[in-house]
């Protein structure tokens, strides 16, 4: 196509006729149209499935027709009728389909057998379950447990991912690596300093409340598009939402709901934010340091003219410590340094800050727009360091709320996948199984590739994800998982991390969300998830299977820890023949989770209770701590000015995929359509740089670690984005991010504040 041919219009807004559209031929797609829409209306419904497509809460009050353009997404995604039997792996070699893309890939359809590497032919082959669980078992039985990895996608149901942690355990290591640790590791660390609870406090009806809601690095109209209707709803009953998003979002300006009939008619959208500011990437730390140093001046000034005082005084000298040391150093930061790091004004800042001071209820909600940098943990707390300032936490309409992506992140956390697991729940696992666990802290994401790279680890078991895909540093990462001596994956559809594996290699499909489980006495199983505002549900398929060969997740650990440890100590096929079992086990391990099996059947299930909501802080204080961090000495942003030609680059997805999953080749909220090797560029860089829309350009990483990462061949796209900053798609561009760069306390990797030179190719 003609090099800009790929340009073109834009949505007015999120949503309307563009998402009906979308949902049209994504149920198309499937085959089965008309059983995709009926499958819809079961989702998020109590009789239902929980959406797979991302953790925005469920309304208390219901609907039905509470999905979204994500959620038709992702359960046609899984509902098609495309097959990948063994005859198309018979067809097609690993090599040759190491070839294809990651769209090409999925778009095969449903794994249908349980499969096998085979060295000799390069081919994966049809195997027996009981044959391939006897293998696994046996080859980690020669392995030492601690040069395991274990990885857990956040899709898993709370079910599954409590017997993985119970089994993985019991084998003997605490090598979690999670999908969570690659997104919001830094929300649970630093909400944990601060309020005693790596988790946010607010429900979804707060948003229904809440005066002004503060929205931090996210794109709801892509990413949760759930959140839109709040947003927009907030500003409709006269709420202030004040965004910090550095790319310029149509669902963070506009929204078409299309459920409101008039609108669809007339195309009318409504506003989902009253202000809009684009800080520099790593700049909103900054941002916050600089409405709180506002709200410290007005606080003063009031106090001087008798006035009542604009902090909470109450809350402050009750509930929290360590103000003072904080806002010494706010006073110290100086206005050259808050400006230059956020790229906002003084001006700007002041607006947002007289939003703040005239709310008595705010929200602030955030994403992997302030997660995925090296000084995230620090940008967190100076977050609830200025939620503290007027008590904006512990009340309805009011507190914090980091926004999850995977449908189950939260949950998996909750139950136990965690390398560094709390010391309570090591010591109940002990009282349940009678046999010591593990101590010693284990692997996360980043440290178990450091482990692959050394040639520690030798064995990755995957439940589910595209681990190697999704992963910074995509290359490096899928030679060393090729040198490994055994890889499982668990899935539902062949990505690329599936073709990796090893010396021995196996893939074993498994149910989808939207599909019936039954036991063997007839009875269909449900299984829970927890969403971002800690609300626990029952979920479940409504669906025939893909395959009659399929087993659910929970079929497939109990079939490895039982080939594995043998039954001696747990009854694993027990456990996988009924989810009530672990349900029962889970409640006397896991706070909180009393009565599981009733509680999770009334519809919308139940709140785990967050003790920071009620105001009480389990931190060393007793107190919520206010975090004092100076701002970095320079942001990635500041350091690109030393030479000419550099950027800072961030991943983000475009609106036609799902974490690495690709649903088609559009992204019509940015104009791109057809293509995803592309680069958004401010146009007055662009001219700086001597590019125009379609030019194809080169990008280079800029780190001292003496690897060369480097990507051709991308377009560039005009796009309103903060001049020296740049953005394209992951996991296109994963190849350009070091593993070795990741924040501080997280080990997130810092795929947000890429350095890298661009230069245009050669015509």
């Amino acid at each position: 196509m003609p090099k800009d041919e790929f340009i073109g219009k834009t949505s007015k807004a999120a949503g309307g006729w563009g998402a009906l559209k979308s949902c049209g031929r994504q149920l198309l797609e499937t085959r089965r149209p008309l059983a995709g829409a009926r499958t819809m209306l079961k989702a998020n419904q109590p009789d239902g499935f929980d959406c797979p497509g991302c953790a925005w809460g469920d309304p208390e009050h219901g609907s039905s027709f509470e999905f979204c353009e994500n959620g038709v997404k992702a359960v046609s995604w899984e509902a098609t009728k495309l097959r990948a039997p063994p005859e198309f792996f018979a067809a097609h070699s690993v090599t040759e389909l190491r070839g294809w893309s990651d769209y090409d890939l999925e778009h095969q359809g449903r794994l249908t057998h349980p499969l096998r590497y085979n060295a000799s032919t390069d081919h994966y082959e049809p195997a027996g379950w009981d044959e391939i669980f006897a293998e696994i078992g046996q080859r980690l039985n020669a392995i030492t447990p601690d040069a395991v990895e274990f990885y857990t996608s956040g899709r898993a149901s709370n079910e599954v991912a409590f017997l993985y942690q119970t089994f993985v355990r019991l084998y003997g290591t605490n090598n979690f690596p999670d999908c969570s640790n690659m997104c919001h590791e830094a929300s649970g660390v630093a909400l944990t300093d601060a309020i005693g609870i790596g988790k946010g406090t607010v429900l979804l009806e707060d948003f229904e409340q809440a005066d002004a809601i503060f929205v931090f690095g996210q794109n709801p109209g892509t990413n949760h598009p759930r959140m839109l209707a709040d947003l927009r709803n907030a500003t409709l009953r006269g709420a202030q939402v004040v965004v910090f998003n550095t790319l310029k979002e149509k669902g963070l300006t506009r929204f078409a709901d299309p459920q409101n009939k008039v609108e669809m008619l007339t195309g009318g959208s409504e506003a989902t934010s009253t202000l809009y500011f684009q800080p520099r990437l790593g700049g909103d730390m900054a941002a916050v340091r600089g409405m709180a140093k506002l709200v410290f001046a007005a606080d003063d000034a009031a106090r001087a003219k008798g006035l009542p005082p604009v902090l909470d005084d109450a809350f402050l000298s009750e509930h929290t410590a360590g103000i003072a040391e904080w806002r010494a150093l706010v006073e110290a930061t100086t206005w050259e340094q808050i400006e230059e790091q956020s790229g906002l004004t003084r001006e700007n800042l002041a607006r947002a800050a007289g939003v703040y001071m005239a709310s008595d209820r705010v929200i602030a909600t955030w994403a992997m727009g302030v997660t995925q940098h090296r000084h995230s943990v620090q940008t967190i707390r100076e977050i609830a360091n200025f939620m503290f300032l007027r008590g904006n936490i512990g009340r309805r309409g009011a507190g914090l709320c980091p926004v999850r992506g995977h449908s189950n992140v939260q949950g998996d956390r909750t139950v136990g996948i965690n390398e560094k697991a709390p010391k309570a729940l090591l010591d109940a696992m002990e009282r349940e199984l009678g046999v010591p666990m593990p101590r010693n802290p284990g692997h996360n994401v980043l440290e178990a590739i450091g482990a692959m790279l050394a040639g520690t680890a030798r064995a990755f078991v995957g439940l589910g994800g595209n681990f190697a895909r999704a992963t910074p540093d995509s290359a490096l990462i899928a030679a060393a998982m090729d040198r490994l001596d055994l890889v499982v994956h668990i899935g539902t559809k062949l990505n690329h991390c599936h073709l990796l594996h090893g010396k021995a290699g196996f893939i074993l499909p498994c149910l989808g969300r939207t599909e019936i489980d039954r036991n063997s006495k007839g009875i269909r199983q449900i299984v829970t998830v927890e969403d971002s505002m800690s609300m626990v549900h029952g979920s479940g398929g409504i669906n025939l299977p893909a395959s009659p060969h399929l087993k659910s997740e929970v079929g497939i650990v109990a079939g490895i820890a039982h080939a594995t440890l043998g039954s001696k100590i747990v009854d694993w096929q027990a456990l996988a023949d009924d989810n009530d079992l672990i349900r029962e086990m889970m409640s006397r391990v896991l706070p909180g989770f009393g009565d599981y099996n009733a509680r999770v059947r009334v519809p919308r299930g139940f709140w785990l209770r967050n003790p920071a909501a009620a105001r009480e802080w389990r931190t060393p204080t007793d107190k919520a701590n206010f975090g004092a961090f100076d701002l970095p000495k320079q942001t990635e942003w500041q350091m690109r000015t030393e030479q000419p030609g550099i950027f800072v680059l961030q991943t983000l997805r475009s609106h036609d995929q799902y974490n690495t999953t690709i649903y088609a080749m559009d992204d019509r909220y940015r104009g791109v359509y057809g293509e995803r090797e592309v680069v958004f560029i401010n146009p007055a860089d662009m001219a700086d740089a001597g590019v125009a829309a379609g030019d194809r350009i080169t990008m280079e990483t800029l780190s001292d670690d003496g690897i060369d990462r480097r990507i051709s061949g991308f377009r560039v796209v005009p796009y309103d984005i903060p001049p020296g900053c740049i953005a394209g798609y992951y996991p296109e561009l994963n190849a350009l991010v070091p593993h070795g760069s990741f924040g501080d306390r997280s080990f997130t990797p810092t795929s947000k504040s890429v350095l890298v030179r661009m230069s245009r190719d050669a015509a």
